[in-house]
C-alpha cells in the first residue's frame, strides 16, 4: 500500500471513526493565506495597530463591575488589602496573557483559543471551546446591554427618566420584563461593527477613554480627599488583613474575573498589521493598564471609607458623598455607562470572528464565513450575532446566566496553556494536505525505499500528545549521544515521555483542585486525592523541566514573535489557576453549561464532523510538506 493511501484520514478502508475526533488542522505559515473561497472571496482588513489593540483590550476588560465589585470584596474578603488582591489576580491573569501572547504571534488567525486548540489538540476539543466561546460572548453581551439602561436612567435623573419607548416594561401575561433600550444599543453597536474594524475600534477607543477619564477622576480627586482627611480607611485597629491572608486570597479569586476580556485582542489577530510584534504588546499593555487602574482606584476608595462602612452597591459614589462631593456621583455614573458600552462592543466584536473561523473549517455553514468586499468584516456573522444578542437582551433577564460567561473564558484560558505545552514539547509532526495532491505524494513516496521509516503512518495523528515518527523495531534507540558526550532521550521517546507527562499533569491538576475544593469529602479520601494530584503535578513539572523541548518549535507557525518565558512553569500554573476557578463556579452554573455543551456535541456529531474541511485529506510528515508541494508544481507544469 502506498504512502498516500496509508495516510488517508477519513477515507477508504483505513477510515477509523474515532480518529476524526482528534484530527488537527495545519498551522498557518508566513506564506499561507486563507483561500478566497473560504472567506467569501475576500480577506479581513489588515488595519489594527498597537493603540487599537490596547483600546480593544482595555475596553473589553474594564466593565462597570469594578464600580460595584470593590465594595463587595472589601467588605467580605480583603478589607484594606484589596489592592493586593487585585495585584495577585492581575499576576494570575498575566500568566494566561503570556500564553496567549505566544500563541497569538505564532498563529495570528481569527478564532483565538478555538484556532489554537484545533491546531494543537484536536477537532472535537476545538469545537467545544468554540461552542463555549459562542455562549460566553452571546450571554455576556446581552447581560452587559441589560445593565446599561438602569445606569442611563440614573444619569438623566432617576429610574423612570428614560422615554417610555426605551424604558423597561413589565408584560404580566407572559411574566417578563422587556428592555427596549438594551436591544437598541446592541443593534447600534452591531451596525457600527459592520462599518469596519478600524472605524469600530476608533469608536471603542473614544468610549473607553471616557471610562478611563472617570477612573482617573476617582484616583486624583479621591487621592486629594484622602490626603486632606488623613486616609481614615487605613486607620483601623483590625490591621491591613482583617480577614487574614486567606481572605485576601479569596478576594483575589473573586476579582480575577474583572480581568476577563483581554483575550478579545487575540480574536482580532488576523486584522493586525504586524501581529508578531503588535499582538504581544497590545495584550501586555491592556492588561497592565487595567491592573494599574484597578489597584489605584481600590487604594483610594478604601482609604476614604473604612471597609466595613462601604456601600456594597455604590461604594465609590458613597465614598465621595461621605466627604461632601455628591456631584461626583454623576461623573462616576458616566464612567459606568461608558464602561458598559465599551464592554458591549468588546463582547460583540470577537464572536463573529469565532463563527467565521469555525465556518472556514467546515464545522458551521459557509454562510458565517462570508466577508464583505466593501468593509472587509464578516458582516453576516456580525448581523446574526447582533440579532440574537438583541433578542436576548430585550426579552430575558440574563443576569442569572452571567456565571456561564466565566466558563467559556476559563476553558479557553486552560486550553491555551495546554496548547502552548504541546507546541513546545510535542508539536504536530504530521499535517493535512488536500487529497488532490495524492499524485504528488505518491511521487515523493517512490523516492524512498522504506517510506514507513521516513513518513510514519496515519496512526501518528490518532494520539495528538503521544504520537511521533515511527521507529523500526530493529533499531530501538532509547538514548542518543549529544555533542558533549552525554546521553539524552531519542526524539521519538522524548515525544512519548513529554506527551504522557502533559496528560498526567492535567490529571493531577484536576485531582488536586477537585479535592481541595470539595471539603465535604471524607478526610482520608480527600487527602489521598490531594496527595496523588499534587504528586502528579510536581512530577510533571519536574519531568518537563528536565527534558528538552522539541526543536520543531523554532519553526512552528509564524516565527520571530513573542516567546513565553519560564515554560513549563507558567503554563502549568495557568492550568492550575483556571481549573481551580472552573471547579468553584458552582453546581447551578455547571448544570446550565452542561446543557449548552450537550447541545454542542449533538450539533458537532450531526453537522460539524460530517462537513469538516479535514474529512478527506492526506496527512503527511511536516518535514516533507515542501517537497510534496514542489512536486505538485512540477506535475502541474
Amino acid at each position: 500500500m502506498g504512502f498516500g493511501e496509508e495516510n488517508m484520514f477519513g477515507g477508504g478502508d483505513n477510515y477509523d471513526g474515532l480518529r476524526s475526533f482528534v484530527r488537527r488542522k495545519r498551522v498557518d505559515s508566513e506564506n499561507s493565506n486563507h483561500n478566497s473561497s473560504s472567506t467569501g472571496g475576500h480577506q479581513l482588513a489588515k488595519a489594527l495597530t498597537v493603540p487599537d489593540l490596547v483600546a480593544i483590550g482595555v475596553g473589553s476588560t474594564i466593565g462597570a463591575g469594578v464600580y460595584i465589585l470593590i465594595g463587595t470584596v472589601a467588605r467580605e474578603h480583603s478589607g484594606p488589602s484589596l489592592a493586593i488582591s487585585f495585584l495577585i489576580a492581575g499576576i494570575a491573569a498575566g500568566i494566561s496573557a503570556f500564553c496567549y501572547a505566544e500563541l497569538a504571534s505564532r498563529c495570528p488567525s481569527a478564532g483565538s483559543a478555538y484556532h489554537y486548540s484545533y491546531i494543537c489538540v484536536g477537532e472535537s476539543v476545538a469545537w467545544l471551546i468554540g461552542w463555549a466561546l459562542i455562549l460566553e460572548y452571546t450571554v455576556g453581551g446581552s447581560a452587559v446591554a441589560r445593565g446599561i439602561s438602569p445606569n442611563l436612567a440614573l444619569l438623566f435623573g432617576g429610574e423612570n427618566s428614560l422615554p417610555s419607548f426605551l424604558a423597561r416594561q413589565y408584560i404580566p401575561f407572559i411574566d417578563i420584563t422587556v428592555d427596549p433600550c438594551a436591544a437598541v444599543l446592541v443593534l447600534v453597536v452591531t451596525a457600527l461593527l459592520c462599518v469596519g474594524i478600524k472605524e469600530s475600534t476608533f469608536a471603542q477607543g473614544i468610549v473607553t477613554s471616557g471610562n478611563v477619564c472617570a477612573m482617573m477622576f476617582v484616583i486624583i480627586a479621591g487621592g486629594y480627599l484622602g490626603f486632606q482627611n488623613g486616609w481614615p480607611g487605613y486607620d483601623l485597629s483590625t490591621g491591613f488583613f482583617p480577614f487574614g491572608v486567606d481572605g485576601m486570597l479569596a478576594g483575589s479569586a473573586t476579582v480575577f474575573f474583572a480581568y476577563i476580556g483581554f483575550d478579545s485582542v487575540a480574536s482580532t489577530a488576523e486584522e493586525v498589521k504586524h501581529p508578531q510584534r503588535d499582538l504581544p504588546i497590545g495584550i501586555a499593555a491592556a492588561l497592565s493598564i487595567c491592573c494599574a487602574l484597578y489597584m489605584l482606584v481600590s487604594i483610594v476608595v478604601i482609604g476614604l471609607v473604612p471597609y466595613y462602612a462601604m456601600d456594597p452597591d455604590t461604594p465609590i459614589s458613597s465614598a465621595f458623598s461621605n466627604h461632601g462631593l455628591q456631584w461626583a456621583a454623576y461623573i462616576i455614573t458616566v464612567g459606568a455607562v461608558t464602561a458598559l458600552c465599551s464592554t458591549l462592543m468588546g463582547s460583540l466584536l470577537p464572536q463573529p470572528r469565532i463563527l467565521m473561523a469555525m465556518s472556514r473549517d467546515g464545522l458551521l455553514p459557509s454562510f458565517f464565513s462570508d466577508v464583505s468586499k466593501k468593509t472587509q468584516v464578516p458582516v453576516k456573522s456580525t448581523i446574526t450575532t447582533g440579532i440574537v444578542s438583541a433578542l436576548l437582551s430585550f426579552s430575558m433577564d440574563v443576569s442569572q446566566l452571567a456565571g456561564m460567561v466565566s466558563v467559556g473564558t476559563l476553558l479557553a484560558f486552560t486550553m491555551v496553556a495546554i496548547s502552548l505545552l504541546i507546541i513546545r514539547y510535542v508539536p504536530p509532526d504530521v499535517v493535512p494536505l488536500p487529497s488532490s495532491l495524492q499524485d504528488s505524494i505518491d511521487a515523493v513516496t517512490l523516492r524512498y525505499n522504506d517510506f514507513t521509516k521516513d513518513f510514519g503512518t496515519s496512526e501518528d495523528i490518532a494520539k495528538p500528545l503521544l504520537g511521533g515518527v515511527t521507529v523500526e523495531a530493529s533499531f530501538p534507540l532509547l538514548l542518543k549521544q549529544v555533542a558533549d558526550g552525554s546521553y539524552t532521550l531519542s526524539d521519538a521517546n522524548r515525544r512519548k515521555v513529554a506527551g504522557w507527562t502533559i496528560m498526567l499533569t492535567c490529571v493531577g491538576v484536576l485531582l488536586l483542585t477537585s479535592s481541595a475544593s470539595y471539603v465535604g469529602l471524607p478526610s482520608v479520601f480527600r487527602y489521598t486525592l490531594c496527595g496523588v494530584g499534587g504528586g502528579l503535578l510536581l512530577s510533571g513539572l519536574t519531568v518537563l523541566t528536565c527534558i528538552d523541548q522539541d526543536d520543531a518549535r523554532h519553526s512552528f507557525g509564524h516565527t520571530g514573535g513573542f516567546i513565553c518565558p519560564l515554560v513549563p512553569l507558567l503554563p502549568i500554573a495557568c492550568i492550575l489557576i483556571n481549573v481551580y476557578l472552573l471547579i468553584n463556579l458552582g453546581v447551578d452554573t455547571w448544570m446550565r453549561v452542561s446543557v449548552w455543551l450537550l447541545i454542542g456535541v449533538l450539533v458537532y456529531l450531526v453537522y460539524g464532523r460530517r462537513h469538516s474541511s479535514l474529512k478527506n485529506v492526506v496527512y503527511v510528515p511536516t518535514a516533507h510538506v515542501d517537497e510534496i508541494c514542489s512536486s505538485s508544481q512540477d506535475i502541474l507544469a
